[in-house]
């Protein structure tokens, strides 16, 4: 994949958003709703990318910013967690959006289902027990209206960017 410079210098610079995001995240306490959830902030960076880029392109905006976050704040386990929970995510979410399928707050909801499903699933590996999955509907009550915002939030800078800044 051949990038430009330009292309090169907003995806870091993407990435760079969604670490700070991930980072603002982590002081927002939401475990005590339901543990082990988090809003997904991050995820704002990568629906607008997956709008505004190729998805390899936006694919490197999502493994960048999860590479990063987990060795500079969290373990291998929250890296292999977000890895598939993201990339997941990124698949559902693009192939949405490829085939026109739902709009950008659909798209987001979709999102964070998959996240979900995707770290429920490498639970369910790494514990051997597929019962994990009894954990699902209470992480969709959380994941919905997160969903919601992020979508939400997705659509109004999305609008933006496309008014006010010039994307090859």
């Amino acid at each position: 994949m051949k990038i430009n410079t330009r292309k090169l210098a907003l995806i870091g610079i993407l990435i760079s958003q969604a670490m700070i995001l991930g980072f603002i995240e982590r002081t927002i306490p939401v475990n005590f709703i339901v543990p082990g959830a988090k809003l997904g902030l991050a995820n704002i960076i990568t629906l607008i990318s997956l709008y505004i880029l190729t998805f390899k392109e936006a694919s490197l905006v999502l493994v960048g910013r999860i590479v990063i976050i987990s060795f500079l704040f969290g373990s291998m386990s929250s890296l292999l967690y977000s890895l598939s929970g993201g990339i997941l995510a990124l698949i559902i979410m693009g192939s949405f959006i490829k085939f026109d399928k739902a709009s950008i707050i659909g798209v987001s909801i979709l999102g964070a289902i998959a996240h979900n499903i995707g770290q429920l699933l490498i639970a369910a590996l790494v514990i051997s027990n597929i019962n994990i999955f009894y954990y699902l509907p209470l992480l969709l009550v959380f994941a919905i209206p997160t969903g919601l915002l992020v979508g939400t939030t997705s659509k109004l800078m999305l609008a933006f960017i496309r008014n006010n800044i010039k994307i090859d």
